[in-house]
């Protein structure tokens, strides 16, 4: 099967093949005809599975007919960096049509939106917070929505968005066609979905299932030994883009600026970070400016990188959906990756509940000449250069400075550091 046998626009043809697009994935096989009929849609699908695409060509085929600078869809999404992944495959898609989009997302001043709002656009792709604002501020109309799309209906749900969405859903005609996605299918999203779609057709694709492009293997290890392991699983195994996934913001910081510190090209992705900052390190990411991602959960949804080939989970996640969305994040398209998980003696009972979904056992490794009862800072001092890129040396990126040590873990050896610190105060 082929994008032509759609038949859509000639236009979006031309988007499609820019966009270096050529088989359709299962959900969008199973999904463009439907929307396109103008049905409603449960979708359930687990990242990676093209799903984004699925949405947005049925949309942009819509819209290319019909008025044009008033908001006739509304994609609602949970994060900043979702709605703005989500935007770019408008725009790149939409690339040959006149159809406008527009982003809204706190984190970031308001008068720009409505400035662009003004402006006019037929597609708004908002998350819950700031599109309220703006509808109490009467700076969006959505009285003329023939299309609402509800993006990651699960995690907006886990963010404590389902009472935002709620009152959105009372701004929007009752007439028009709604697109539910979500990749799991609680009691409270099973019946937000039954109350806001009519008689939908569902497209199922590995529900609760991570994608089978992805092998998995458990690093056993303690606490105390997770950063040194870390580096020298780095500096093992060839990569090409990681993204590490720590579970609170402070860690992902401090992990990053360690990594920086052994000579990685790192950026860090988390909650507190300005929307600036959080874009420029998405951006250097997919651009290939940095190697390495460190991020916490909620930061890292909408990241869209195909050439990711690693997922780290340097802490093990709380439940197993956010399992099945961290490694989703590499394997995608039908490309392969590998999830490696640093698992502590108390992960037991998460494990068994992750190879369950899995449907077999996850093979556990050890990193061969890694001394996982020791394992002391000497250990890690390497003196190969980390390698950064599959098979590609960086020896130009060290550079530590004359009191920074090589390698200092902020989480195996507190007291050393503290000790360092006096020490570096004292210099001062």
């Amino acid at each position: 099967m082929n994008f032509e046998q759609f038949s859509l626009d000639p236009r979006l043809n031309a988007g499609i093949k820019g966009a270096g697009y050529s088989t359709p994935t299962p959900i969008q096989q199973q999904a463009i005809p439907v929307a396109l009929e103008g049905r409603d849609i449960l979708g359930l699908a687990q990242t990676g599975t093209g799903k984004t695409a699925a949405f947005v060509l049925p949309i942009l085929q819509r819209l290319t007919k019909g008025q044009l600078r008033q908001v006739r869809a509304l994609i609602v999404a949970p994060t900043r960096e979702l709605a703005e992944q989500i935007n770019q495959t408008i725009v790149t898609l939409g690339k040959q049509t006149k159809l406008r989009s527009v982003t809204v997302y706190g984190g970031v001043g308001k008068m720009p939106q409505v400035d662009a709002l003004r402006r006019g656009a037929e597609i708004v792709v908002a998350c819950p917070g700031r599109l309220l604002d703006l509808i109490d501020a009467g700076a969006i109309d959505l009285s003329h929505v023939e299309l609402l799309v509800l993006d990651e209906a699960d995690r907006m749900c886990d963010m404590g968005f389902l009472p935002d969405i709620k009152r959105i859903l009372r701004h929007l005609p009752t007439k028009r066609q709604t697109l539910f996605f979500s990749a799991t299918m609680p009691e409270d999203i099973h019946t937000l979905a039954g109350s806001i779609l009519r008689e939908p057709v569902t497209v199922q694709i590995g529900i609760m299932a991570p994608v089978h492009t992805v092998a998995h293997a458990l690093f056993p290890v303690n606490e105390g030994h997770k950063g040194k392991l870390l580096m020298a699983l780095l500096r093992e195994i060839p990569t090409e883009r990681v993204l590490i996934f720590t579970r609170t913001k402070r860690r992902a910081r401090n992990l990053a600026e360690d990594l920086q510190h052994q000579g990685y090209r790192v950026a860090a992705l988390q909650g507190n970070m300005a929307q600036n900052r959080r874009q420029e390190a998405i951006t250097g990411f997919r651009q290939g400016k940095y190697d390495i991602l460190v991020a916490t959960d909620i930061a890292a949804r909408g990241i869209d990188v195909a050439e990711i080939t690693h997922v780290i989970n340097f802490d093990m996640p709380d439940t197993v959906d956010a399992y099945t969305h961290r490694i989703g994040r590499t394997g995608r398209a039908e490309q392969t990756g590998d999830a490696f998980t640093f698992t502590l003696p108390g992960d037991e009972a998460m494990v068994r509940d992750i190879e369950k979904v899995l449907g077999s056992r996850i093979e556990r490794r050890r990193l061969t000449g890694f001394d996982y009862g020791t394992a002391t800072v000497a250990q890690t001092q390497s003196a190969n250069k980390p390698a950064g890129r599959r098979d590609q040396p960086r020896n130009d990126q060290r550079g530590t400075s004359s009191r920074q040590p090589a390698y200092s873990s902020r989480y195996a050896q507190p007291a050393a550091r503290q000790q360092q610190g006096r020490r570096d105060a004292a210099a001062r």
